[in-house]
């Protein structure tokens, strides 16, 4: 889609919510790696372009830069804090190493005010979060705000505008309104991006590619693969089949619920493939947590492989790949540093004969739950917790067996229940329960036991980049810890994990 808002990444942990914000204001955006070719960008015919923020220095040896003909297309510009060093670097001006940085709330001090600046309070808190400072205007350039550093510059006449903050995220008290400013006022933007015309848009497109074609779907009851076979459905009906794999890794009577939510509420054709006995007979004794991912996921290719050859006539593979995926796989540093195998089971064999059917890959993780409201998908289903693509495996801490899984499942399902009950759920961001391979003496009743620890775990995140522990009420997890040590036969004691990702990560596996 063209005449949008191109966002160029230098490699910023905040570009997708810039891209968020954008299509929050209903104008197409869309993420480019900085080293872009020019061409290509103004073959976009962008109203704007914004420079994302960056962890490097453009002091760096292989410090990431852009063609400097960008800033004469007439087209405008906003840097945002690397974005801002590097425009002020790239136009003449001055970048200094900083003395000590400056990180968090600053006061935004307005000396002149700019198009960007428009409206904008004097004094309002704003997000630093940087190293180098422009110690130098370029010439033309005229400071606009400062909060013991050069706040915001800009350019009038050349429509280039820069800030040394983050007005994309929420802690920038009007930083909504300064990218309204930018998007509105200074690029003439249309609003062009809605979803209900995306859906219209895609029904077409899906028919007009699958024609009389079969389209095979990996669903896992996940929003991604859910949102994705409904929306399919709705276009091409019963040339669709999904594939429903049961590990046996899989929450409470999550099988049936499938069944029930798609098979019978939607009507789609799904192929249910009890696998449980094989997967579990795979993982026996294996402790080590990337060998188990691995051995899952190379399992669920084997069955996912056997099934869909038994499918005639199927030409198209469908996926749920939805746009940070595709931002990740192409950033310029290359996907982030492995931590862990990806959290989903991914990399279906070379050799499966299928063309790709991605019809999310445009949209935010917020986009495709809107995308399953209007579909009819039920508030709940499409507003559900992430749940890794190995499932239990890596929640069952150490070997896995039917014993442990059906522990965990009984109290993950009543964490979850819970966190309904008291209206919680959609308050935090994604919770679940481990299992401990630790046992440790209780007395329940007149008798000892020696049973499982199993650990809650809740979290709070935008963006699943960082997160904090969500600060749950005492009297609820009280009631979840009783009914876990009452009702769960296998666990007697319960722990409440307080740890924030960084330095933890959100699953424990």
């Amino acid at each position: 889609m063209n005449n949008g808002i191109i966002i160029l990444d230098f490699g910023s942990q905040y570009n997708q919510l810039i891209g968020r914000r954008i299509r929050e204001m209903g104008v197409y955006s869309e993420i480019l790696p900085f080293n872009t070719p020019l061409q290509d960008i103004l073959a976009k015919q962008p109203k704007g372009i914004i420079l994302s923020g960056g962890p490097s220095s453009v002091n760096a040896e292989n410090a990431h830069l852009v063609e400097k003909e960008l800033y004469e297309q007439g087209i405008p510009v906003l840097g945002i804090c690397y974005g801002m060093q590097l425009t002020a670097h790239l136009l003449g001006g001055k970048v200094n190493k900083g003395e000590k940085g400056e990180y968090g709330k600053a006061h935004l001090d307005i000396i002149k005010e700019s198009s960007l600046l428009k409206g904008v309070t004097q004094n309002s808190i704003v997000w630093m979060s940087h190293f180098d400072e422009v110690g130098e205007l370029p010439a033309g350039f005229e400071l606009n705000a400062k909060s013991g550093v050069m706040a915001s510059i800009s350019n009038e006449d050349k429509k280039i505008y820069c800030v040394q903050f983050h007005p994309e995220v929420s802690h920038t008290e009007e930083g909504g309104k300064m990218l309204e400013n930018f998007v509105f006022a200074i690029c003439d933007a249309g609003k062009n991006w809605k979803l209900t015309n995306y859906i219209e848009k895609t029904v077409e497109e899906i028919r007009e590619k699958v024609g009389d074609s079969r389209v095979i779907l990996g669903l896992s009851g996940g929003v991604d693969s859910s949102v994705a076979a409904v929306l399919i459905h709705k276009a091409i009906g019963d040339q669709l089949t999904c594939i429903f794999v049961d590990t046996g890794l899989l929450r409470k009577e999550e099988g049936q619920k499938v069944m029930d939510n798609y098979g019978e509420h939607f009507h789609m054709n799904i192929k249910m493939v009890d696998a449980k006995e094989r997967f579990l007979s795979k993982l026996a004794g294996v402790d080590d947590p990337e060998q188990k991912r691995k051995i899952i996921g190379n399992e669920f290719i084997h069955v996912f492989d056997e099934e869909s050859h038994k499918i005639e006539g199927a030409k198209f593979l469908a996926q749920g790949t939805i746009y940070p995926d595709v931002i990740e796989s192409q950033s310029v540093n290359g996907p982030s540093a492995v931590i862990k195998s990806h959290h989903n089971v991914g990399g279906l064999p070379e050799d499966m004969e299928f063309e790709l059917l991605e019809p999310l890959r445009e949209l935010f993780k917020d986009e495709v739950r809107k995308v399953g409201e209007e579909l009819g998908i039920p508030h709940h289903l499409v507003h559900r917790h992430p749940f890794p693509g190995p499932g239990l495996g890596i929640r069952v801490l150490g070997a896995v067996d039917a014993e442990k899984v059906r522990i965990l499942q009984e109290a993950d399902d009543i964490f979850i229940e819970e966190l309904y009950k008291n209206d919680l759920y959609e308050k935090v961001s994604q919770a679940f329960v481990v299992l401990l391979p630790v046992k440790s003496v209780g007395v329940m009743g007149d008798e000892r036991t020696y049973e499982y620890t199993a650990v809650v775990r809740s979290a709070n995140t935008i963006d699943f980049m960082t997160a904090t522990w969500s600060r749950l009420p005492y009297e609820f997890l009280d009631t979840v810890s009783s009914r876990i040590i009452n009702e769960v036969r296998g666990i007697n004691r319960v722990a409440y994990d307080i740890s924030s990702k960084p330095p933890a990560t959100i699953e424990w596996e």
